[in-house]
């Protein structure tokens, strides 16, 4: 009895000084994060944290201008689990995953759009995502323009009761939309959780946009200098990739290949 209290303490002990894994995130941004731990991303830095033997924190911030100054420029955490690859903030580790934007539709019969060059999408309503403050149009956007397809497009801006693509998907649900171009992470969410089947397919960018990436690599960030946390999520990933994957198919991320140049 003796010895399993003194085991007790050492290892609460042990607890106490671990090492802190510091998560900057947001607290309501499904399906990447959420105060409460449901979103993918929290998945992730958890097992990030159990792997390293260390304990996780958060510094909890809405994902908005200034979120990188006020949470890592600010010592508050030392790790954003979902960066492009390229973002210049942060110095980031290799991709976990690589995504793209997504065709959203209802599920049925009905054969779906081969490109942007489908003459159905200048009769369709289609919902596509506005991004930044100044309401910037996402890749698909410039697509459906290119294709004279813009007459019925409705563009949803970031503010809101709920995200951009949520609302998309929840129109689509309505049969307010006909179809949406969505995130990819965030159109595998929201479909598998509307109130009708979805369904969601690939559009492959026309020759025109080749200098407009579509997809994205997904990596981790930390902050500029700090080499010895990179290499050591760089590592993680490398032996954890396999359980990433499960944790991204269980949220319905749909992830793909680079392309070749």
């Amino acid at each position: 009895m003796k010895r399993a209290f003194a085991a007790l303490l050492v290892a609460l002990a042990a607890g106490a000084h671990a090492e802190a894994l510091r998560v900057c995130a947001d607290p309501d941004n499904l399906p990447y994060s959420r105060e409460d731990g449901t979103g993918f991303e929290n998945r992730i830095a958890q097992l990030v944290a159990d792997d390293l033997g260390m304990t996780l924190e958060y510094a909890w911030l809405p994902d908005r201008r200034g979120f990188v100054r006020k949470t890592m420029g600010a010592g508050l955490c030392d790790v954003i689990v979902g960066v492009p690859v390229q973002f210049e903030r942060t110095l980031n580790t290799r991709p976990y995953y690589r995504s793209t934007y997504m065709l959203v539709e209802p599920a049925g019969d009905r054969t779906p759009p081969a490109s942007f060059d489908d003459p159905r999408l200048k009769q369709w309503r289609v919902g596509v995502q506005l991004i930044g403050d100044d309401l910037t149009t996402t890749p698909p956007a410039h697509a459906l323009a290119l294709a004279g397809a813009l007459q019925n497009v409705v563009g949803y801006a970031i503010p809101g009761d709920e995200p951009a693509a949520a609302r998309i998907v929840h129109a689509l649900a309505r049969g307010e939309l006909d179809a949406g171009f969505v995130w990819g992470p965030q159109a595998g969410y929201y479909a598998a959780h509307a109130a009708r089947p979805l369904q969601l397919h690939y559009v492959a960018p026309p020759a025109t946009l080749q200098h407009q990436p579509f997809g994205f690599a997904i990596a981790m960030g930390v902050k500029h200098g700090n080499r010895a946390l990179r290499d050591r999520l760089d590592d993680f990933i490398a032996r954890r990739q396999d359980d990433i994957d499960r944790i991204l198919a269980g949220y319905g991320v749909p992830r793909v290949q680079e392309r070749s140049p």
